[in-house]
């Protein structure tokens, strides 16, 4: 008898691991009494918030985490400092990190700057320097790649929150909740026709 795929969506707090065994005296997916059978589908560092997609559907999760098929994940981004349309710009266009060229995304300012809860602990506030909040949607997710990214045009990130996975949103799921969601809900209905044509083929 076959299992019944599970997918869940979790709300990761900041400083908890995208994994289920605890080290170095951090927090992990353990201790949050999700469904069991199910695994981190990617991941979120440790110092990142956001969205968390687990499921125990192998084949999906796979695919999913296959780069030639692009999904987009999009963060809201709190940097040090004012970027300007030219910086966006060229956050958008691609930049260079240890000799790797970003692909292209979407980047911009968020209007208006949203309110969102302090974090605990809290970023560091220097009085001087003011903060923005940005949104970028990237395809791709090498280590770290978004503050790379932000650091590489000259405004360090400072706080980092996943929205959205493909079609899934964030939402108001509270920090350290979790949610069972649809596997129609995460991904377009067309890339779920071409992982059905893989798998009649392939499997």
């Amino acid at each position: 008898m076959s299992k019944k795929s599970k997918y869940v969506a979790f709300h990761k707090p900041y400083g908890v691991l995208s994994q289920f065994t605890s080290e170095g005296g951090h927090q992990a997916l353990s201790e949050f009494s999700l469904p069991k059978e199910v695994y981190p589908v990617g991941r979120l560092d440790r110092d990142s918030e956001g969205l968390l997609l687990l499921s125990n559907d192998g084949p999906f999760i796979k695919r999913l985490l296959d780069p030639k098929f692009e999904h987009p994940r999009t963060y809201w981004v709190q940097v040090e400092g004012e970027p300007q349309d030219a910086d966006l710009q060229n956050l958008a266009r691609g930049v260079t990190i240890k000799g790797y060229r970003t692909k292209r995304c979407k980047a911009h300012l968020l209007v208006p700057q949203p309110l969102i809860e302090e974090r605990d602990p809290p970023v560091r506030f220097r009085k001087n320097i003011p903060t923005t909040w940005i949104e970028m949607t990237l395809t791709e997710g090498k280590n770290r790649q978004v503050r790379r990214m932000t650091a590489a045009i000259g405004f360090p990130t400072l706080r980092l929150i996943r929205k959205s996975i493909g079609k899934l949103q964030l939402g108001d799921l509270a920090a350290g909740e979790f949610k069972f969601v649809r596997k129609e809900d995460i991904l377009p209905g067309r890339w779920m026709e071409w992982r059905l044509e893989d798998t009649l083929f392939h499997e």
